[in-house]
């Protein structure tokens, strides 16, 4: 029989190694900081803040709503293509002879409606998924494809340059020094926890996600939350393609939110939200995106190649993955 020092002693190294499962994101980042603030010159400035919150700013708005589609164990494989239609629609209509002819309501509209259409496809996908009872993977591989496709014949497929300060706020502006971008990315991220943690409708998506069938049994409508977590994905991606198109000044359906998805997955991944559904983590795909981003950040400031850089995000994601295989299975 095990003595009491040895029990705890187990139990001790039980909760730290679990401790470390759970938070090995964040622990990486810290880790991933220290070094830089020693090792990478000029890491503790202003700017190197500004530039690595800019670059993942469209990253982790669209992995607010990935991480809900997950949540309910699906994918959405066509964050990309909606980015490129949002972000080819709206020129359009700013650019129209009404949008000139009255600015004010040119890029409200634009903002609206561009948002609301990418919502819109996004609504159809959920749709399609949950009529059809496709896999997820499937049903949004017909928009990932047809989507950028919409996108470019909507612009003849040329590029769209323009110049809109009103409207490029988003994407270039700052309230009190702090870029707009990171403030609405930020403002997502602690509104969909928000929903997870307080909401019906947060735990809706969690149950359903955790045992459909059961969630069905129990009166949650599962077609009904199926089809407004992939609206939200839809809504996000179109938000992310317009502070895209905003910070290019211009606006190619052949380039916006290309990879989009893969990079989103991988931020939900290296959070620790698993791919079988029922958890979830806003927060932590939050620092799953900066980890990825700080990372290729700290190789290529110290003379790594970026080819370099994209094998240790693999081995990121996939490190992330047999972590989550390990904490289930213990």
């Amino acid at each position: 029989m095990a003595d009491a020092p040895t029990i705890a002693q187990k139990g001790a190294s039980l909760d730290v190694a679990a401790f470390f499962r759970r938070y090995a994101a964040l622990t990486a980042l810290i880790v991933l900081l220290a070094f830089n603030l020693v090792a990478t010159p000029h890491f503790a400035s202003l700017q190197t803040l500004n530039v690595n919150l800019t670059q993942v700013a469209t990253i982790v708005i669209v992995s607010v709503g990935m991480t809900l589609v997950i949540a309910t164990g699906g994918i959405d494989l066509s964050v990309g293509s909606l980015m490129a239609i949002s972000g080819a629609l709206a020129p359009i209509i700013f650019l129209s002879s009404f949008g000139r002819s009255h600015p004010e309501i040119g890029n409200a509209l634009a903002f609206v409606v561009s948002v609301g259409v990418a919502g819109l496809f996004g609504a159809f996908n959920g749709w399609f998924i949950t009529r059809f009872q496709v896999q997820p993977i499937v049903g949004t591989l017909v928009m990932f494809i047809a989507g950028r496709g919409i996108g470019q014949v909507m612009t003849n497929g040329n590029l769209q340059p323009f110049h809109n300060p009103t409207f490029q706020f988003i994407g270039l502006g700052r309230i009190l020094g702090v870029p707009f971008q990171v403030i609405v990315m930020l403002a997502l991220v602690a509104a969909a926890a928000w929903t997870l943690r307080r909401t019906l409708f947060g735990r809706q998506i969690l149950s359903v996600g955790g045992n459909e069938r059961a969630a069905r049994l129990s009166g949650v409508p599962v077609a009904a939350v199926k089809r407004w977590v992939y609206a939200i994905s839809g809504l996000c991606a179109g938000i992310a393609g317009l502070v895209v198109i905003s910070i290019n000044s211009s606006s190619d359906a052949n380039q916006v939110g290309l990879g989009m998805e893969l990079d989103a997955i991988a931020a939900v991944a290296v959070g620790g939200t698993p791919f079988t559904g029922g958890q979830a983590t806003v927060v932590g795909s939050l620092i799953g995106a900066l980890l990825i981003q700080v990372l290729r950040y700290t190789l290529l400031a110290n003379g790594v190649p970026d080819a370099a850089a994209l094998v240790v995000k693999g081995a990121i994601i996939a490190g992330a993955v047999w972590s989550q295989q390990r904490g289930r299975a213990t």
